[in-house]
């Protein structure tokens, strides 16, 4: 493990990766940002601690065995030295200005939560986003990506909020869902979510919020209803049957559509 020594920042750039993909890190020049830093941690994949000696320098690394995506950001949270947190994965590319405004929206807000929006590699806005600020709820969010997200970390780690570690990609429970999942709980917690029509970054087109093609893709967002949803019964059925709905003739047949509301 190789850790330099904390200082107090404004903001944190919190990365999170395989050790494999490690070298793909491009770290942000914050020259112009002095009271700003970068958090990145890495897991190995195997039972042993990863190598991280091809990480980028003069930033902080965390090295960690095993796999799951989101244990990873639940060290960002648990280490990062910001007032706020953006997190990143390994092909993104931040606008810095951007941030910059996400953080004074921020300090001007309530919110313990700003979801922004991407592009693609091509510029072109990665989903259709809401054209003002928009508070979030159980059934605006469920799209969300994680580099989207900016955090006030103070608000988030006295709420106890974590990433749920059973979702997200390497977990072996569902691959997806971990964004929307913590924004959940953020809400059930009593805390203030907006999202801000703030361009924060850039990320490839494929991701693994994509596929619906596969029995896995199916239950695996079937799921994250229920989690998301938990201690009521009839709503994750009835968030399923309208989700589904807007997916029929293109991601879903008739067929798939029913397997999706039971979970099959």
């Amino acid at each position: 493990m190789k850790k330099t020594k904390k200082k107090l920042a404004k903001l944190t750039i919190g990365f999170s990766t395989l050790e494999s993909r490690l070298k793909n890190i491009k770290v942000p020049d914050l020259s112009q940002h002095s009271d700003w830093d970068v958090l990145i941690s890495v897991q190995s994949g195997t039972d042993k601690p990863a190598d991280t000696s091809l990480a980028p320098r003069n930033v902080t690394v965390l090295g960690f065995p095993g796999k799951g995506v989101t244990k990873l950001r639940n060290q960002v949270i648990n280490n990062a030295s910001g007032d706020y947190v953006v997190f990143a994965d390994d092909d993104i590319t931040f606008n810095l200005d951007s941030l910059n405004k996400a953080i004074e929206h921020l300090e001007k807000s309530s919110a313990a939560l700003l979801l922004g929006q991407a592009t693609d590699e091509t510029g072109k806005l990665r989903k259709q986003y809401p054209k003002q600020i928009t508070r979030l709820n159980k059934l605006n969010s469920a799209k969300a990506a994680t580099y989207e997200m900016v955090i006030n970390l103070k608000k988030v780690k006295e709420a106890k909020v974590l990433f749920d570690e059973n979702f997200g990609a390497g977990a072996e429970t569902t691959y997806l869902g971990d964004e929307y999942i913590f924004i959940c709980d953020l809400i059930d917690a009593g805390l203030t979510c907006e999202f801000v029509p703030i361009t924060l970054a850039s990320h490839p087109t494929d991701s693994s919020g994509s596929g619906w093609g596969t029995d896995r893709d199916r239950v695996a967002r079937a799921r994250i209803f229920d989690r998301a949803f938990k201690g009521t019964t009839a709503m994750p059925y009835l968030i399923r049957i309208a989700f589904g709905a807007k997916k029929l003739g293109r991601e879903l047949s008739f067929k798939n559509y029913l397997k999706f509301i039971f979970k099959k």
